[in-house]
């Protein structure tokens, strides 16, 4: 193997370690929700200011961090990132130390933005290690590790968070008091033991070297001379931004009411079951990547999505009209379907853009992800005033949208 190949190895498995570091975040995120609401005295539609905070983040550094990748290199934009993350979890420690939402707010926000970052940089890196025909098997086979995070998340959250609660009636002043700490100090002991593994792989991105330019893809040997603006004139690229933009408003606020929608749809249902069935969806999800990713090789990654978010739209009205075990399978089956959807718009509106535009186009969609801050305090306010289970009834029209791009408006026209 010669040096670049072995260069292009190592990033690749470095790489894919990001995917899998902000999958975890992902996944505990939507617990905190829960784990707010039932400690922080908060409705669903303040707990969406978590989301927020969180993919409010995104629109906010994925220019900064899309500059520093092209003015530096990727390597330096992912380290970046990284550095951020880390800041952001060991805020988590004052913020558990006074109970404040407001603090939580903020340390989520600054941990988002090193994600935003890494996101940014890892996206369109991953999708230019090789050529371009196989840029969508090649992201998704890197956001299956994602989806292993994601996983992750609400087990832990489940375990160490949801596990503590002090909604029993006739709880003492003093028991709430002592289940509050409890809670807090394990939420300070996970984000501290995430940013121990971030500073580590820090280490790691400094010490090795990271392939840029022609060095990474024959690809990029092909010099043009257009301009970064010039990416808006092409239209599968504008379509996918709504796309993403779409998605990531539907994906975000599944996970964040998961848990209200299997509480008020089966009577009797613990939160900290309902984490446990937020991480069997989440298993679905990292499945849905699995086993659709290899079928990529055979059909266009662009009629896939068409077709899951068309299932979709039917699962979101069915989720309106079920109650009982058959909503939970329905919620587990929408995240299966919703797996392939990041990846795949964004490998689809990255193709064939010019090598000067492939960097600005990768920080807008990233910043498309903003639809994950906006949707769920909508959706939050839907749930407190008329349920859950209208709230997924209006997504339906989003993942309507998503079919649509899949279908017909991913086509690359000249």
């Amino acid at each position: 193997m010669n040096t670049n190949a072995k260069n292009i190895k190592i990033a690749i498995i470095l790489v894919t370690s990001l995917f899998f570091l902000w999958g975890v975040s992902y996944g505990l995120v939507d617990v905190m929700n829960k784990n707010f609401q039932n400690h922080l005295h908060i409705t669903q539609h303040e707990s969406g200011f978590l989301q927020l905070a969180y993919f409010g983040a995104y629109f906010i550094i994925a220019l900064p961090a899309g500059y520093i990748a092209s003015r530096f290199s990727y390597k330096i934009g992912i380290m970046f990132g990284l550095a951020l993350y880390a800041i952001g979890c060991l805020l988590i420690i004052p913020a558990t130390n006074s109970a404040s939402f407001a603090l939580f707010l903020f340390a989520f926000f600054v941990l988002a933005c090193g994600i935003g970052s890494l996101e940014t940089s890892a996206n369109p890196y991953m999708t230019k290690l090789g050529d371009e025909k196989n840029a969508s098997f090649r992201i998704n086979a890197a956001q299956s590790f994602n989806g292993l995070g994601q996983f992750l998340g609400p087990i832990i959250g489940g375990a160490l968070f949801l596990s503590i609660t002090k909604q029993d009636e006739g709880a003492s002043a003093a028991q709430i008091e002592a289940a509050l700490l409890a809670n807090m100090g394990n939420v300070q002991l996970v984000y501290v033991g995430i940013a121990s593994i971030v500073i580590l792989i820090f280490i790691a991105f400094w010490l090795n070297k990271l392939p840029e330019g022609s060095a990474v893809s024959k690809d990029y040997e092909q010099k043009d001379d257009s301009k970064p603006i010039g990416v808006f004139r092409h239209r599968h690229f504008n379509l996918g931004l709504l796309a993403q933009f779409l998605y990531i408003a539907s994906q975000v606020t599944a996970g964040a009411f998961f848990i209200n929608y299997v509480s008020e749809h089966n009577q009797g249902l613990k939160d900290e079951q309902g984490a446990y069935f937020f991480s069997i969806a989440l298993v679905a999800f990292m499945l849905g990547r699995i086993l659709t990713t290899p079928l990529m090789k055979k059909f266009k990654g662009e009629s896939i999505l068409g077709l899951y978010s068309l299932i979709n739209v039917f699962i979101c009205i069915a989720l309106y009209l079920s109650s009982g075990f058959i909503s939970i399978v329905l919620l587990i089956a929408l995240f299966f379907f919703m797996s392939i959807s990041f990846p795949t718009i964004f490998a689809v509106a990255t193709k064939n853009l010019p090598f000067n535009q492939v960097k600005l186009g990768g920080s807008l969609l990233v910043m498309s992800i903003v639809g994950g801050a906006i949707m769920p305090i909508i959706v939050g306010l839907i749930n407190d005033h008329f349920g859950t289970g209208l709230g997924f009834l209006s997504l339906a029209p989003l993942f309507l949208y998503v079919a649509w791009y899949g279908f017909f408006g991913s086509r690359i026209r000249a």
